[in-house]
């Protein structure tokens, strides 16, 4: 197989080609003057233990990170395999993403969605420029107990949701 020097144009391919790549499922959450404000992120990663540190990516287009970075804090809630709507609700643009959606507060007052697998609470430490994204790096003020919940994380792969167990049949 041959390939060939990538040119302008080919961010699809890029895309197809990333999709390949199976990626856990978060909301990244804050709270404005305005209430509960969040969306749909995959791009979650742990970055360091010592100081905890937590990272993700965001498009430079997003309309609801200026308002989290403003607040100077957010919270990741790491969906579990059951909250494909959950994730979707939040995708969408000019819709309310909190309707039916249960949450409590974490100490700062960002959400912490019901029925996530897991959530850690930032400041913001920093931020990059990267392309058409910024990558937002969070120290972690507050994290769920280590026993919250038990069951397996939301995936995106090949451009659909997917399931631990829905990977495992097909391999």
């Amino acid at each position: 197989m041959t390939t060939a020097p990538l040119r302008d144009g080919d961010a699809r391919a890029f895309r197809d080609v990333m999709s390949k790549f199976a990626s856990g499922i978060t909301i990244i959450s804050g709270v404005d003057e305005t209430g509960p404000i969040g969306f749909t992120c995959q791009s979650f990663s742990s970055v360091s233990a010592d100081p905890m540190l937590v990272s993700f990516s965001v498009m430079k287009t997003s309309t609801t990170y200026p308002r989290i970075r403003k607040a100077g804090r957010f919270a990741v809630n790491v969906l579990a395999s059951e909250q494909a709507e959950v994730s979707a609700q939040f995708a969408r643009r000019g819709t309310d993403k909190w309707s039916s959606i249960q949450w409590h507060p974490a100490e700062s007052g960002n959400p912490v969605i019901a029925g996530s697998l897991m959530w850690v609470d930032c400041a913001i430490w920093t931020e990059y420029d990267a392309g058409d994204h910024s990558i937002v790096i969070g120290e972690v003020v507050e994290l769920c107990p280590s026993d919250w919940r038990s069951g397996e994380p939301l995936l995106y792969f090949e451009g659909r949701y997917r399931s631990l167990r829905e990977l495992d049949q097909s391999a």
